[in-house]
């Protein structure tokens, strides 16, 4: 769309110097090839009319590193499931033993044991553990939200990039395409003698500055072209962007980054409540043991008993990693105070941005028509020999600033709109 705008602004400034000063106009076949590139490095990247922003942002969250984190935070709370899950607390252990007398009085005497040493719940505990997993679940669904998110500004920001730099390329391109028609204008007058040799040598000196901008502007357009493509492993672009403004206008509770920040919260939380419910070294364990006795002046015997270790005392020990817990939990805390000051930041910039825009289209537009006019009307008084070619050359550098401005104005509203809608939490 905003490559056939300033196609059009190319050929109505070309014409227009054609009509004051005689010199060619481009040709509306030829205005649509793509350029000729200065430097023969180029990144290419082509325009995919099925491809829309909704399926970038899918296709490059496919690729981005940070899926990794997601699948794993997915996978922590699975194990809180199995944790929660489980009928015990811990491990359990079995220990057999058996000793008799053969080294010493060699009496045939025997004794086995069997012990089964459980890890039991204790009060609260299991709970505390499914608690911990149904908020690990729901803190690793919005994490994934919140990085679709930040795909999504990464995406955003990439594309406008390229977006603003095809067009500086564009207006590069236009204005060494006049620069040229007037060199050759020139030249063509320095032939017949209406013009000094030092205009010629100007007009060489003006020429060459334009096309060493346009081997800059081109060169910004390949590093966006790279960053996009760095940044979401496609080829192709997007032939279309552009988005609709967003009604939201403040920050909700449903902001993805926010909902992420709110269930990391309640999941740290939890696992203060499991930090004081659960000690991995004094958790109370349950002991089953069988005893099978040999002796051959008493008989046998057989015997079994069960028996609990329920610690005490323990809270003294169990103190830092609660604090630990508790300080966790105050960090996310603080995190989140900070994530809403600087949404809020963001949000009255990005308006503040899409105001400014909108004021900036409306004079850029008024000031690129009097630079066209008056670009006009110079190029009559140089064709008719009442003003020199410095003169000349100063009306249509600022005449081709205010055109370049113009155009740059409406491609940055477009920015600042999709901009806007990233600072709400806006998806494509």
């Amino acid at each position: 769309m905003f490559r056939r705008l300033q196609v059009n602004c190319n050929i109505v400034v070309s014409a227009w110097l054609a009509l004051a000063g005689g010199l060619p106009a481009p040709e509306d076949a030829a205005a649509g090839q793509p350029p000729a590139w200065e430097v023969e490095h180029s990144d290419p990247l082509p325009d995919d009319p099925a491809l829309n922003l909704h399926e970038l942002v899918e296709l490059t969250l496919e690729q981005y590193p940070d899926r990794l984190i997601s699948q794993a935070l997915s996978e922590e709370a699975d194990s809180w499931d199995v944790r929660g899950g489980s009928w015990l607390a811990g491990s359990t252990q079995l220990l057999l033993g058996y000793d008799d007398d053969r080294f010493t009085q060699n009496r045939g005497y025997s004794d086995s044991t069997a012990e089964v040493e459980f890890t039991p719940w204790f009060w609260g505990q299991r709970e505390a553990a499914l608690l911990i997993a149904e908020h690990a679940h729901d803190s690793a669904l919005k994490q994934s939200a919140a990085l679709k998110l930040e795909v999504a500004r990464l995406v955003r920001e990439a594309l406008w990039n390229i977006a603003l730099a095809d067009i500086r390329l564009q207006q590069a391109q236009y204005t060494v395409d006049i620069s040229a028609q007037l060199l050759q204008k020139v030249r063509r007058r320095v032939e017949l003698g209406d013009l000094a040799r030092a205009d010629l040598l100007l007009a060489e000196s003006e020429h060459l500055q334009n096309r060493s901008q346009l081997i800059q502007a081109e060169a910004e357009l390949m590093h966006s072209r790279k960053a996009y493509t760095n940044l979401t492993r496609i080829n192709r672009a997007p032939a279309d962007y552009h988005e609709h403004l967003s009604q939201t206008r403040q920050i909700l509770p449903t902001h993805p980054q926010v909902e992420a920040a709110e269930a990391m919260i309640a999941r740290k939380q939890a696992t203060v409540e499991w930090a004081k419910t659960t000690d991995t070294i004094n958790q109370p364990k349950l002991n089953v043991t069988t005893t099978a006795t040999h002796d051959p002046m008493a008989g046998n015997n057989q015997t079994a008993g069960v028996s609990v270790i329920i610690p005490f005392g323990h809270l003294t020990y169990d103190a830092p990693e609660i604090a630990a817990a508790y300080l966790e939990l105050n960090r996310m805390l603080a995190q989140r105070e900070h994530l809403h000051r600087f949404l809020e930041r963001n949000l009255h910039e990005a308006e503040h941005a899409l105001e400014v825009s909108r004021k900036e289209v409306a004079i850029g537009n008024e000031l690129k028509k009097i630079a066209e006019d008056h670009l006009k009307m110079m190029e009559t008084s140089f064709s008719a020999g009442e003003i020199n070619l410095l003169d000349l050359l100063k009306i249509q550098a600022r005449s081709l600033q205010a055109i370049r401005n113009a155009k740059e104005q409406e491609v940055k509203l477009q920015r600042n709109i999709s901009f806007y809608n990233q600072a709400v939490g806006e998806l494509p």
